[in-house]
């Protein structure tokens, strides 16, 4: 009988259980946490973290609660992996890596990944391994400042794949503005230049997951936005204008109107654009990146966007709003469901509340917000960091079962989390 569904004596007997694993864990240090794991016994937060994933995701009210104890529960195991000598094939076997397209559908049409990293390896681990299979392309931005020995271990993991590799030219602090937005240049430029083919190219950061499956993600693409780039965004109106100042660095909720940080640009932009506001994630045409590449107005567009604050946040819907532009949406507003954000200025209309804690009014979800994650129609989720880890581990079961339950092919063992578990068979109904 599933401990979550039991009796009182049965929640406080796991209770008890998870609070002696709470003591344990605390008193590691965070660098001991990532850089000496513990054992895979230890962070699995008690017999049963299946059937913890399954009670948050249906919503059980106790789950939440039980879930405050279950602070590590997959990280060490993954960086264990990492650390431990042996070949390729066993990495990727071990680190449970798709190995062959699921579908035919899927091995004819393939995506191109810009992913910017600067910490937290297992949590980067997590999102690879869920973006990651073979006829996809995968661009990796570490950061220049990231410690050298996570620059390492990350580049141990990309040599073990033909598909993935590290950008050639690396941005200090590319994890926002006008630096983020060169680091995305630069991989672009090096896909464009690989032997990979590729549809559609699509940005992550390390705090971003998946909750639909690439066959998914294909069919969004293909079915609404066919030969179309994905840019939410719009012109902000002047009466907003007259209220913005640079203390809003973050307000952008997609789905609404975007506050500009800039009270107003220093230069014009370049030749009469009309600039627009919106998002800084994207889903764009292969021949729109070689445009933003080639185009004078692209380049000039990068040169005036060094003085910007949010950089990121205008370029890309300003182009893809000009008519001639390859794939362009010029009359498009907020269209795309790409993220799932809760804002806290959201809060009570949009969602009730963020179950983990708000960092610059996002919030970085905790366990009890998984239900709303997995219901939302987007295709990322953002945000998730190491202090949350159990919303991730949760959130990657659940996506693999979809995406194994999509195959089309014979399934292979090793891209199973695990062979048989209570997850498994509530969340397959």
């Amino acid at each position: 009988m599933s401990q979550l569904r039991a009796t009182k004596p049965g929640l406080l007997v796991c209770t008890a259980v998870c609070i002696f694993i709470f003591i344990y864990l605390r008193n590691l240090t965070p660098e001991e946490a990532e850089e000496e794991p513990t054992h895979p016994a230890v962070v699995e937060c008690g017999f049963y973290p299946d059937e913890l994933c399954s009670a948050l995701f249906e919503g059980k009210e106790a789950a939440p609660q039980i879930a405050k104890f279950c602070r590590n529960p997959h990280g060490s195991e993954i960086l264990a992996h990492l650390h431990r000598p042996g070949n390729c094939s066993r990495i990727s076997h071990e680190l449970h890596f798709i190995t062959r397209p699921l579908s035919a559908d899927e091995g004819s049409f393939s995506l191109a990944y810009i992913i910017t990293i600067h910490k937290e390896l297992a949590m980067f681990v997590q999102l690879l391994r869920a973006v990651y299979v073979p006829q996809n392309v995968y661009c990796i931005h570490v950061d220049e400042k990231a410690p050298k020995k996570y620059k390492t271990a990350v580049q141990s993991l990309v040599n073990c794949f033909e598909n993935i590799f590290i950008s050639s030219k690396r941005e200090k602090m590319a994890h926002t503005g006008f630096r983020r937005l060169q680091a995305d240049i630069n991989c672009m430029r090096d896909l464009v230049h690989s032997k990979f083919q590729w549809n559609y190219v699509i940005n992550l950061c390390g705090q971003d997951f998946p909750i639909r499956t690439n066959k998914e993600i294909i069919h969004y693409i293909r079915s609404k936005w066919k030969d179309k780039n994905i840019t939410p965004g719009v012109i902000q109106p002047p009466s907003i204008k007259s209220k913005t100042s640079q203390s809003h660095l973050e307000f952008s909720p997609e789905g609404d109107i975007y506050v500009s940080p800039n009270a107003g640009f220093k230069v014009e932009p370049p030749h009469n654009l009309t600039i627009y506001f919106g998002s800084a994630y994207y889903v764009l045409t292969r021949k729109f990146v070689e445009f933003v590449l080639t185009d004078i107005r692209a380049k000039d567009m990068l040169q005036w966007s060094q003085d910007i604050h949010g950089p990121e946040r205008h370029y890309w819907v300003t182009l893809n709003r000009l008519k001639d532009a390859p794939g362009s949406t010029p009359n498009a507003g907020w269209e795309g469901n790409i993220r799932a954000v809760k804002w806290r200025n959201k809060e009570g209309t949009v969602h009730e509340g963020c179950k983990g804690h708000y960092v610059q009014d996002t919030c970085v979800y905790g366990p009890g917000d998984l239900p709303w994650i997995i219901q939302s129609p987007s295709l990322f989720a953002n945000q998730f960091d190491s202090t949350e880890p159990l919303v991730v581990s949760c959130l990657e079961r659940w996506h693999r079962l979809r995406v194994l339950g999509q195959a089309e092919v014979p399934v292979e063992a090793h891209w199973h989390f695990q062979q048989k578990s209570h997850l498994n068979t509530e969340l397959n109904r």
